[in-house]
């Protein structure tokens, strides 16, 4: 059965969409049943492009990727999510809306990378540490039996990864 992951971030035009690509091409790479998707609770509507180039330079497929409101993925017709993770504190603080099937959810913070000093050299490395920082959590992620785990003890495994 697969697990779905759903990335938030309020504008979801960086973190969580640097989230989603990875997660998606991590899973596939390690053959596990994990499909990650992202969206924002007031998105900008176009992906940052230092998100898409350091993605281009990683080698991973962003051919699918947009910016998307949560509000796809709260309807009745969305897939049910089992685990919903904010990467930036202000989408953490907002009240998310109601998510079928009742979700596991996490908070990794993560600083916008979009604020970064030192013009585009200064962003790029800024989206490129982010996007190995979101990585790593990610793998931990995906070396949970995840097929394996209650609603409690994934809770308290995703716990865990947000304090690594």
């Amino acid at each position: 059965m697969t697990t779905r992951v759903l990335i938030l971030c309020t504008h979801n035009s960086a973190r969580s969409v640097l989230g989603e690509t990875m997660l998606n091409h991590l899973a596939v790479k390690l053959g596990k049943d994990v499909k990650a998707y992202s969206a924002g609770s007031s998105p900008r509507g176009q992906v940052n492009p230092f998100a898409l180039k350091v993605l281009d330079s990683a080698g991973l497929d962003t051919s699918y990727v947009r910016s998307k409101s949560w509000d796809e993925f709260a309807a009745e017709e969305a897939p049910k999510m089992d685990i919903v993770i904010t990467v930036c504190d202000s989408a953490a603080a907002e009240t998310c809306p109601y998510w079928p099937g009742a979700p596991v959810k996490a908070h990794w913070g993560f600083p916008d990378p979009s604020n970064a000093e030192g013009g585009e050299a200064g962003k790029t490395t800024a989206f490129e540490i982010t996007r190995q920082a979101i990585g790593y959590k990610l793998l931990q992620l995906l070396a949970l039996p995840l097929e394996q785990l209650s609603s409690s003890e994934l809770q308290v495994a995703l716990n865990d990864i947000s304090k690594s």
